[in-house]
């Protein structure tokens, strides 16, 4: 799968259905008929929405994990807590379920973000407030891509 580029602010109607912006959906046009995995972020207060191929390739990564060891068993409850398989409907909208919503804080105005081969759902306040954060991102960039790899 190609990366996916873009964030995009929307609108979650009443029932907790999201129109996926047009230039996303043409992104995703050849995995849309596959399916969805929503979940909860594991280190922010949003949503993930993994393509079932990139989910398929992460459960074969957690099913590599010793289910005897009480850390991995630990960490794999938690991070299928709350784990949903979604459609995208005819009219190109997915519907987010209220445990989910209520994670996330998700009221009327959201942001889809693309996040490499993944998208994020974030209410729009609190994207905002992450992307604002004080921490200087020249820095994280520093630490997280400063170095050489090709040696």
């Amino acid at each position: 799968m190609n990366t996916l580029i873009g964030s995009y602010e929307c609108k979650v109607d009443t029932k907790g259905r999201l129109m996926l912006p047009s230039s996303l959906k043409k992104q995703m046009l050849p995995i849309l008929e596959e399916g969805f995995v929503l979940k909860r972020s594991v280190f922010q207060p949003c949503l993930e929405l993994y393509p079932m191929s990139q989910w398929n390739l992460l459960m074969q990564k957690m099913n590599g994990l010793n289910r005897f060891n009480k850390k991995n068993n630990d960490f794999i409850r938690k991070f299928s807590a709350g784990v949903k398989m979604i459609e995208v409907d005819a009219n190109g909208r997915l519907l987010i379920p209220k445990d989910l919503i209520s994670f996330a804080s998700i009221d009327k105005e959201i942001v889809v973000s693309s996040a490499i081969n993944i998208v994020e759902i974030w209410d729009k306040d609190k994207y905002e407030s992450v992307v604002s954060e004080s921490e200087d991102f020249a820095d994280l960039a520093e630490d997280v891509m400063g170095f050489d790899t090709d040696e």
